[in-house]
C-alpha cells in the first residue's frame, strides 16, 4: 500500500483526531515523567492547587499567604481533581499536577486534526494534528503545571468547531448536530483557564471572516442565546463567588495588577519589540518547520479557498495583537499554531514548489542543528561527561529531523518528509526532555534539597523532625511545592531561631555569616546536614543551600515576643 493510501486508512473517521492525539501524548509524556518541578510559575500553579486541596476553599487562589489574583480558576481546578484521582496534595508528585497540561496537548492535536480535515480532507487533517502535537512549543507546555496547554486545547477546539461550521456553509461536510457546543465549550473553559484569550482568538477569528467576505449568515448556527447562557453557567457561579469572596479585589488585581501592565509595557522585564515571535516561530514550531515556507506560499496562491482563508483569519489579527503588546512570552502566540498547521497540512495537497522545498530543507536543518547544539551545549554548562549517553541521541534525533527531513523534501517526497522530520523529533525531545534535563544536576537545587532532606528524614510530611522548615536566601516555589505550605521563607535570623528551635533550616551562603552570629545569640548549635551548589536559573545567580538541623545535646529555646530573641 502507498503512503497515501495508508495515510487515508489511518485518517478514516475517528482515527485520524485519535492518532494526533497518541502523537501529543507520547511528545509529551516522557517529559511529563521526569522533570523535576519548575520555576517559577509551574511551582506557583501546582502550590496554589495544593493549598486548594489542602483548604477545601476552591474560591480564592493563594500561594502560601499571598492571594493569586492573575489568572481565574480554571487550571486549579483541573489540576485538583488529576491529583484528587492520580495522587494527593500531601504527596506532592508534579506529574499529577501536569496531567491537565498533557490533555489539553492532545486536545489540541485532536481537534487541529477534526478541524483541518473538513477542508483538506482527513489525510491532511491527520498531518496537521500531528505537526501541532510534536511542535517543540507545545510538546514542552505539555509537561508543564500551568495554563498553555490547556488553553491550546480548548481554544483549538473552539476554531475547530467554528471551522466546520464555516465549511459547511461553504459546501463542506456536515459539521454535525454538537458543533456549536463544542465552539461554545472551548470559549467558556478557555474563558475560566486563562480570561480572555479564547474569547480574543475567536471573536477576531469571526471578524476578519465577516470582513473579508461580507457575509455572516452561517454565524447564526453557532446558537448564540444557548451559547452565551452556557459560558455564563460555566464561569458565572466562580466569577461571583470570587468576588463576594475577595470584595471584588481578585478583578481589580486581575484587571490593574497584571492585565493592564502587559498592555502598557514589558512586565518583569518580558519586553521584546514587534516581530519576536515570528523570529522565535521556526525554532518553537520545530520540526514543522520544514513546511512553513510551503505552508506562507499556500496562504498566498490559496487565500480565496475556504480552508486557506479560515486559518488565515484564524492566524493573522491574533499574530498581529501578539506581536504589537509591549510584554511577549514565547507561549503566546500558541493558540494561533493550530493555523499554520492547517497552511501546512494544505500545502501537502499539492505540488510544493522548488523554493520553498530548498527553503523548508535549509530552515529545518539549520535549527535541527541549533537545537542538537544546545543539547550539547548543556552537558558542557550543567554536567559532565557522564551525561553524553543521554545527550547524544537527543542530538542526533533533532538534528536528524531537519537533516533528513530537509533532504526528503528535497527529492520530492513532502509527505514522507514530514512524518520522518515528526518522528525523529518527537524522539529528540522525548529524549532530551525525560533523558538529559533531569541529569543536569546543578538545575535541579530544590530537587535535591528534598533528596537530601528525606534521607536525613528531615522533610515535614515524614513528620520526625518538627515543622516549619525556614528557608534564608532563596525563595523558589519549587522548595515551597517540596517542603510544603508552612514552609517559612525568612531572613537568616528566622533560620537561627528554627534551629534554637529544633527544626530544619536550609540557608543560602551569602547569608552565612549572618546565620552563624544569629545561632550565637541564641547559643543554638546547628549541624550541617549537606551543601547543595547549584544554579537558580530563575536569575542567573549560583546558589549554595546548606541545610541544617540542630546539633545534638543543642539546647531548645522558646521564642519570646521581643523580635524572637530568647
Amino acid at each position: 500500500m502507498t503512503l497515501e493510501g495508508e495515510l487515508a486508512r489511518l485518517s478514516r473517521g475517528w482515527r485520524g483526531p485519535a492518532l494526533a492525539a497518541l502523537i501529543a501524548f507520547l511528545a509529551g509524556l516522557p517529559g511529563l515523567l521526569a522533570v523535576p518541578p519548575l520555576d517559577r510559575d509551574e511551582s506557583r500553579f501546582a502550590q496554589a492547587t495544593a493549598q486548594m486541596l489542602e483548604s477545601g476553599d476552591f474560591t480564592v487562589i493563594r500561594y502560601q499567604e499571598e492571594p493569586r489574583f492573575k489568572k481565574p480558576v480554571g487550571i486549579h481546578w483541573l489540576q485538583a481533581a488529576s491529583v484528587s484521582v492520580f495522587s494527593s496534595p500531601e504527596a506532592r508528585q508534579i506529574w499529577a499536577y501536569r496531567i491537565p497540561s498533557l490533555l489539553g496537548a492532545m486536545l489540541a492535536a485532536a481537534a487541529c486534526a477534526w478541524g483541518a480535515s473538513a477542508f483538506f480532507g482527513a489525510p491532511a487533517g491527520l498531518l496537521a494534528g500531528a505537526m501541532l502535537g510534536a511542535t517543540f512549543m507545545l510538546s514542552t507546555e505539555a509537561l508543564i503545571a500551568k495554563t498553555d496547554a490547556t488553553l491550546c486545547g480548548v481554544t483549538t477546539l473552539a476554531l475547530a468547531a467554528l471551522g466546520r461550521i464555516y465549511a459547511e456553509a461553504r459546501g463542506g461536510p456536515p459539521a454535525g448536530r454538537r458543533a456549536w457546543l463544542l465552539f461554545w465549550i472551548g470559549v467558556s473553559v478557555g474563558t475560566l483557564v486563562k480570561g480572555p484569550v479564547t474569547p480574543m482568538v475567536a471573536a477576531l477569528t469571526i471578524a476578519a471572516l465577516t470582513l473579508s467576505e461580507r457575509r455572516a449568515g452561517w454565524l447564526k448556527r453557532l446558537n448564540w442565546l444557548w451559547g452565551v447562557i452556557l459560558l455564563a453557567a460555566v464561569c458565572g457561579p466562580w466569577a461571583w463567588a470570587v468576588t463576594v469572596a475577595t470584595d471584588g479585589g481578585f478583578w481589580s488585581a486581575a484587571l490593574g495588577g497584571d492585565l493592564a501592565p502587559k498592555l502598557a509595557g514589558g512586565q518583569e522585564s518580558h519586553g521584546a519589540p514587534p516581530g519576536y515571535h515570528a523570529l522565535l516561530s521556526p525554532l518553537l514550531m520545530f520540526p514543522m518547520t520544514l513546511l512553513l515556507p510551503a505552508a506562507a506560499v499556500t496562504a498566498w496562491r490559496r487565500r480565496g479557498e475556504p480552508g486557506v482563508r479560515f486559518a488565515l483569519c484564524w492566524l493573522i489579527p491574533t499574530w498581529l495583537v501578539f506581536e504589537a503588546l509591549p510584554t511577549k512570552l514565547v507561549h503566546y502566540t500558541l493558540p494561533t499554531y493550530g493555523a499554520v498547521a492547517w497552511l501546512a497540512a494544505a500545502a501537502l495537497t499539492a505540488p510544493i514548489g522548488k523554493g520553498a522545498r530548498w527553503t523548508g530543507a535549509a530552515m529545518a536543518g539549520l535549527f535541527g542543528v541549533l537545537l542538537a547544539g544546545g543539547a550539547l551545549y548543556l552537558v558542557k554548562a550543567y554536567g559532565d561527561a557522564s551525561d553524553l549517553p543521554a545527550a547524544l541521541p537527543a542530538a542526533l534525533f533533532l538534528a536528524g529531523a531537519g537533516l533528513v527531513g530537509g533532504y526528503m523534501l528535497v527529492r520530492q517526497a513532502p509527505p514522507s518528509a514530514a512524518m520522518t522530520a515528526l518522528a525523529l523529533g518527537v524522539a529528540g525531545h522525548a529524549t532530551l526532555a525525560a533523558g538529559l534535563a533531569p541529569r543536569l544536576r546543578p538545575l535541579w537545587l530544590s530537587a535535591r534539597v528534598e533528596t537530601v532532606m528525606a534521607k536525613a528524614e528531615l522533610l515535614p510530611e515524614q513528620g520526625i523532625a518538627d515543622a516549619p522548615v525556614t528557608v534564608a536566601g532563596y525563595a523558589e516555589p519549587s522548595l515551597v511545592f517540596a517542603l510544603g505550605t508552612p514552609t517559612e521563607l525568612a531572613g537568616p535570623e528566622d533560620a537561627a531561631q528554627a534551629i534554637s528551635e529544633h527544626r530544619p533550616a536550609v540557608v543560602e551562603q551569602r547569608e552565612e555569616a549572618n546565620f552563624e552570629k544569629a545561632l550565637a545569640g541564641y547559643r543554638a548549635r546547628a549541624h550541617l546536614v549537606a551543601a547543595i551548589k547549584g544554579l537558580d536559573y530563575s536569575d542567573g545567580k549560583k546558589m549554595t543551600l546548606r541545610v541544617y538541623e540542630a546539633a545534638p545535646g543543642s539546647p531548645q529555646t522558646e521564642a519570646q515576643d521581643t523580635g524572637g530573641q530568647p
